[in-house]
């Protein structure tokens, strides 16, 4: 009897959350125009900065950094599973203008900066809108209109699957955006600010419990994640503190990141028992240097915080 009453009871949860409305207006009926000055700007975001291109093409895995895989770009596909710690399985959507040639620029806006799709089916908290929401709506303007130039690639996604209790906590998340604005360069803080949200920088260096950021512990890393390839890493703290980027200075910083923008970088094999990396460090390594230290410049002005995190825990 008690269990026929808690399954009518978690039936009637799911039910009822099955209900529940997306707190996200309807796509705003927009027509974006296509200047050369937002294809620049569209590009250099979604190439170089915000992960658009690198999420959504698929990546190899037995190269170390996993760097894109040619004739993938923007095709989607690329799988986010269990063993990567994701709570089910899910896919990265098609951007190409195969799959959006159908979405208005509207329904496009709302996908990146609120998480809910051309059907209003609430997309998967992996993609990082909450941070996309926070841009300029020039640059958001901007990234629409250089996916349309995309060359179109034909590839159908599977569905995904979202373990319980996210299937139906997915609802609740979706918010109606509210554009922020793209500083000065001379605020190099602020503008260091910007980039470092548009980059998605703290959703992997902050460490996270039952799927939620630890409060207090931004950018402290320690953020577990699963390889495709086996094995499994802690992001790294990149607050000013000893245990983090203390010791760094801003040219080394940008090097770091520079010294992997060349071919040869994309092509080294993953080493036999070598644990992979999720960073995608051939992606940002393509930023512009006044950016990448203007990031660092960021970093160092957030609060330090005391964090030894050992980057492989099973080597």
């Amino acid at each position: 009897m008690r269990f026929l009453l808690v399954l009518v009871l978690m039936l009637s949860l799911i039910s009822c959350s099955m209900l529940l409305p997306i707190k996200v207006d309807k796509a705003g009926d927009i027509k974006i125009k296509s200047t050369p000055e937002r294809l620049v700007r569209g590009e250099y975001l979604v190439e170089h900065v915000a992960g658009c291109a690198d999420c959504h093409s698929q990546r190899d895995w037995s190269i170390f950094m996993a760097p894109s895989i040619a004739g993938t770009h923007g095709a989607g596909g690329e799988v986010f599973n269990e063993a990567m710690g994701t709570p089910g399985t899910i896919y990265a959507p098609n951007i190409t203008p195969a799959a959006l040639d159908s979405w208005t620029d509207g329904e496009i806006v709302r996908a990146i900066t609120c998480g809910v799709n051309k059907e209003g089916v609430p997309l998967s908290p992996i993609m990082p809108y909450p941070n996309y929401a926070r841009m300029s709506q020039e640059d958001i303007y901007s990234i629409v209109a250089y996916l349309r130039t995309l060359a179109p690639i034909a590839n159908e996604v599977p569905k995904r699957k979202l373990n319980f209790p996210l299937n139906l906590i997915v609802r609740t998340i979706p918010k109606q955006a509210e554009f922020g604005t793209l500083p000065y360069k001379t605020d190099a803080i602020a503008y260091g600010k910007y980039m470092t949200n548009a980059a998605g920088c703290t959703d992997c260096h902050t460490p996270m419990e039952k799927g939620q950021p630890v409060a207090g512990m931004e950018f402290a890393g320690g953020f577990t994640m699963g390889m495709l390839s086996g094995g499994t890493v802690n992001s790294a703290n990149i607050t000013p503190h000893e245990t983090g980027i203390k010791s760094w200075t801003k040219e080394g910083f940008i090097q770091r990141f520079k010294a992997l923008d060349i071919p040869a970088a994309r092509e080294v094999p993953l080493a036999a028992n070598q644990v992979n990396t999720p960073m995608p460090w051939t992606y940002y390594a393509t930023m512009r240097a006044e950016d990448l230290g203007a990031i660092y410049d960021y970093l160092r002005s957030i609060p330090a915080i005391n964090n030894t995190v050992i980057k492989y825990p099973e080597l």
